[in-house]
């Protein structure tokens, strides 16, 4: 067994999935605070998640993601023992301080914005700090991915660069996950800050078009940025049948080809069917005891789980 390193996981679905009366302490999905803690999970980004196809209009999503931030502050203050929102690295170190799990607000999908750049401001005081400015759907910002060449290789619409301008502004992090190859790189040439991908993985190692090229993972790390470790099956390996080893060929590949500085955690927890050795956060140091089995140091393990995320929380937020 490794030492128990402090893990940063850049993205989960759990604020959205316990609307259904789950509470964020103990549930039987694949996050909780007594998992987290088991883990060693020191700070989760919370994804505010909404499908835009399954409400009438965008004002219904926009609603629900002030249902989903009612309820998640609540669980927050019924939980204040163990868990804290931060805004920003300094108030990251000072919940950890305390000895609680820090807890950073997300939306996954920019759609949600409706073509209202001031809501990037709303959200910003609310406390959100990094917008998955696509899911899997068009919006109003720009094109998801796609098995269609065409739609892949559309860029941002030009509400959509308002929307990256204004938000490096604000100091939120721009979240490419989900994003087109097209928009990855009109990100990259409008990003004075570092931007992440927080849940993708290597392309070349499993073709699925969520997953970042060779140039994406080179271009991301000349930014600064990093990518989140997807844990999800079908990232990981064309078969759909993902192990903690295939992790660690992700791991190994995003290295050797952006350095690791760029490597770091998105679990996608609450998200989707992960990899059976790895079915909730309390076993995340199975991860780092494969990644330590398979040469890396304590030092390069640590910036994997913390070190690279937590620097581009301090240059961006």
């Amino acid at each position: 067994m490794t030492d128990k390193f402090q893990i940063i996981d850049l993205h989960c679905d759990t604020a959205s999935e316990i609307l259904d009366g789950r509470t964020l302490y103990d549930n039987n999905g694949m996050l909780s605070i007594k998992k987290m803690q088991e883990g060693g999970v020191g700070c989760q980004f919370f994804a505010m998640y909404v499908k835009m196809t399954d409400y009438a209009s965008t004002t219904e999503s926009y609603n629900q993601i002030h249902t989903i931030y009612n309820n998640f502050i609540k669980e927050l203050k019924e939980n204040e023992n163990h868990i804290a929102l931060a805004r920003n690295a300094a108030e990251i170190s000072a919940v950890r301080k305390e000895g609680k799990i820090a807890a950073v607000l997300t939306i996954e999908e920019g759609g949600v914005l409706d073509g209202k750049l001031e809501r990037l401001d709303e959200f910003y005081k609310m406390g959100v700090r990094l917008i998955t400015i696509s899911w899997n759907f068009e919006n109003c910002i720009g094109f998801p991915h796609s098995s269609e060449p065409e739609l892949m290789n559309k860029g941002l619409k030009p509400f959509g660069k308002d929307v990256v301008n204004r938000m490096q502004e604000l100091g939120m992090i721009v979240d490419v996950s989900h994003l087109s190859d097209g928009g990855f790189w009109d990100v990259v040439k409008l990003s004075k800050k570092p931007f992440v991908a927080s849940h993708s993985n290597a392309r070349s190692l499993c073709g699925h078009t969520r997953n970042l090229t060779d140039e994406m993972i080179k271009a991301l790390a000349d930014s600064g940025g990093v990518t989140g470790l997807n844990f999800v099956c079908k990232f990981l390996n064309a078969d759909e049948e993902g192990s903690i080893n295939q992790m660690v060929d992700h791991v190994k590949h995003i290295h050797k080809v952006g350095g690791i500085d760029v490597v770091a955690l998105g679990s996608d927890f609450d998200g989707t069917i992960k990899p059976s050795e790895l079915v909730n956060c309390a076993n995340y140091q199975k991860l780092t005891d494969a990644i330590s089995k398979a040469g890396y140091s304590n030092d390069e393990i640590e910036k994997i789980c913390w070190k690279n995320a937590m620097r581009v929380v301090e240059q961006t937020l």
